[in-house]
């Protein structure tokens, strides 16, 4: 950490493809090269799905380096994939899913893992509910669920266990200087 700055340089996270079809796993390894410049050798095992494998991959990199990642990443509509980063001095850890028809999903999380929403963002579920309720069906609980990526969560959850020994997990690294 540099003494003129709060913030912490380096963070680590994971990258987790739970389905990728085989012909675009090299595609996925150039991309995550790119975002992390650094070579990207991921061991790729089948999936249960027919024709789908997926890889795990720790990582070291600067902060912001999963918005990097899950960027890369979303670039092909059939993968279905989790970055984290875990949280540091100064900065909320993050966490990206990313399910085909549900699209990207985005939440802040806390040093425990679990999601985190701000206050603000609670006031302005609060006030559309009390505003669009006058003449809508506003489901208030529906909107927390989807805030805290339930719908992702439900999607993933099976391709999660995906296989019974679990996948191995292959570290990443980025030089922060």
């Amino acid at each position: 950490m540099r003494a003129s700055s709060q913030f912490a340089d380096v963070t680590a996270g994971v990258v987790y493809i739970h389905s990728s079809p085989a012909a675009l796993c090299p595609h996925v390894e150039w991309a995550l090269t790119s975002a992390l410049a650094a070579p990207a050798k991921m061991r790729w095992t089948a999936q249960p799905a027919d024709g789908q494998l997926r890889a795990t991959s720790e990582w070291m990199g600067p902060v912001g380096t999963a918005a990097r990642i899950a960027q890369a990443l979303r670039s092909w509509p059939v993968l279905r994939f989790e970055v984290t980063e875990d949280p540091s001095e100064g900065v909320d850890g993050e966490r990206y899913c990313f399910v085909p028809g549900l699209g990207l999903w985005h939440g802040s999380t806390s040093a425990n893992g679990d999601v985190t929403l701000g206050e603000m963002r609670l006031r302005a579920m609060l006030q559309a509910a009390g505003e669009l309720g006058k003449y809508t069906t506003y489901d208030l609980a529906a909107e927390i669920d989807r805030a805290l990526g339930t719908p992702w969560d439900e999607d993933l959850e099976i391709y999660r266990y995906g296989t019974e020994s679990g996948a191995e997990v292959t570290w990443l690294r980025r030089d922060v200087g």
